[in-house]
């Protein structure tokens, strides 16, 4: 069951609690109501901290905790919003530009993608706009990731690959793996502004998230 609520296309709302507070990236609360706080949390820091780095383009990205007791409003500069329930089974893999808000609760990993396959996983990340690091979420609870247009769920089911472009990939979660395809020489697509000649090929079991546009955030 999603501890997040869907409001309107690009607003979600979270109920806050002790023992039930909610991490964000700062500039994401649009409202409150009830009895809540908020406060930065800091890189490499304990607790909920050691949860919260993010790198953004080289960059980290500042978070915000939600405590005390109240829902809270979370949008981020008109863009959409998915809210993506895990229910342990498998990491939420996701670009760090684009996590927008999580249950505290869950666990919080920043991955190089070059020790995903070497080289391969480091042009993965360059290609799909993701840089060199993406963000991984473990256990059970909700996240909200922000998209262009929307998102739309495809099941990754067995070996047969699903195909998708690097600049409408948003996220997936489950057993998958990724591997980057490209249909012609590596010199002939760079430069390209298309995606189609560089293709993500997602094998497993789970979902890709893609969004309805080929802009980045």
């Amino acid at each position: 069951m999603s501890t997040f609520a869907q409001v309107n296309g690009k607003v979600v709302s979270a109920p806050v609690a002790p023992g039930r507070e909610v991490l964000a990236r700062r500039g994401a609360m649009l409202a409150y109501t009830g009895d809540v706080g908020f406060s930065p949390v800091h890189l490499g820091s304990g607790g909920m901290g050691g949860m919260a780095g993010r790198m953004l383009a080289g960059e980290q990205v500042a978070m915000m905790v939600a405590q005390g007791n109240g829902t809270v409003y979370y949008g981020y500069r008109g863009l959409y919003v998915t809210i993506i329930d895990l229910d342990g089974s498998g990491p939420l893999s996701v670009e760090a530009d684009r996590l927008v808000a999580h249950d505290a609760s869950l666990q919080s990993t920043i991955v190089f993608l070059g020790s995903q396959g070497g080289i391969r996983g480091a042009v993965r990340g360059a290609v799909s706009g993701q840089g060199l690091f993406t963000t991984q979420l473990h256990g059970i609870g909700s996240a909200a990731v922000i998209s262009h247009g929307g998102t739309i769920a495809i099941p990754v089911n067995g070996s047969r690959p699903t195909a998708v472009d690097p600049q409408a990939y948003v996220a997936h979660v489950g057993q998958v793996t990724v591997d980057i395809s490209a249909s012609v020489g590596w010199r002939d697509a760079v430069g390209r502004g298309s995606g189609e000649a560089i293709q993500l090929k997602l094998t497993g079991s789970g979902t890709v998230y893609v969004q309805a546009s080929e802009q980045k955030i």
